[in-house]
């Protein structure tokens, strides 16, 4: 991996995506095996839930963000965060033969979960790639903008992976603009989801998972900081684009030298 990073300078201070959440963790130098640990325990479980909290329609969502992102066959795709591969997946589909897509996360257990034929999975933060400079054409990553410590060399190692004109696509779980809204999500997500998990896992910590995902939606930085922050890295036409009110979509592209 190169040395080198994008020309924009950033400020020295952390930018965490939340507050430390200490009902699970103790203090922020404990997230980053706290978020490890909870992901490997529950791997065998987290497709079958994902599936459960939406209704079976996260494959076509997932490729409709992509496609609305613009990203087209043959391209080189990054997948940061890929968890067991469900973003990876579909753009597996979309960029065809011609086309290559490789997965970078921090846990093991998840990526053993993804069989992925074709795809390159590889262990890593999205603060520190895996990847040489200017090597990829497009960089997802699919709700786990919530899960890394620190956003601003997240982003600019982003930055610095993408080729120039390359794009960017943030999906994420945002909090819902009004205060039934809120009430709603959060009972479904909190309650409900961790519910179901109980009795369709096999692992104990699943519904332990479930409960902390929604507690990183609640308290996430808001769309407009993670919008800010595109921009400080040195992204130019951040833009975001919501479904339902609550399924942000995050886009933006690296300028031409």
């Amino acid at each position: 991996m190169n040395a080198s990073t994008n020309p924009t300078t950033h400020p020295a201070e952390t930018l965490r995506p939340h507050a430390p959440l200490t009902e699970y963790y103790e203090n922020q130098d404990k997230h980053r095996a706290f978020v490890q640990q909870i992901f490997d325990s529950t791997a065998v479980d987290y497709d079958r839930i994902e599936s459960i909290l939406a209704f079976g329609t996260g494959p076509w969502y997932r490729r409709q963000a992509l496609m609305r992102a613009n990203l087209r066959a043959g391209a080189q795709v990054l997948d940061v965060g890929t968890g067991t591969g469900l973003v990876a997946r579909e753009a597996l589909g979309i960029v065809g033969p011609t086309g290559s897509v490789v997965g970078v996360d921090p846990s093991p257990g998840m990526m053993s979960q993804a069989h992925l034929t074709g795809v390159e999975l590889l262990t890593g933060f999205a603060e520190a790639l895996p990847r040489p400079d200017n090597s990829t054409d497009f960089l997802s990553m699919g709700y786990a903008l919530r899960h890394i410590s620190d956003v601003r060399p997240a982003f600019s190692e982003f930055y610095r992976a993408l080729k120039p004109g390359g794009r960017l696509l943030i999906l994420e779980i945002t909090r819902p603009k009004t205060r039934w809204g809120m009430l709603l999500l959060k009972t479904y997500m909190r309650l409900f989801v961790p519910t179901i998990a109980r009795f369709v896992s096999r692992g104990a910590s699943t519904s332990l998972l479930w409960r902390y995902y929604w507690d990183t939606i609640e308290a996430c930085m808001a769309p407009e900081a993670v919008m800010a922050a595109l921009r400080e890295a040195g992204f130019t036409d951040v833009k975001r684009y919501v479904e339902l009110g609550i399924f942000s979509e995050f886009t933006a592209t690296k300028p031409q030298a």
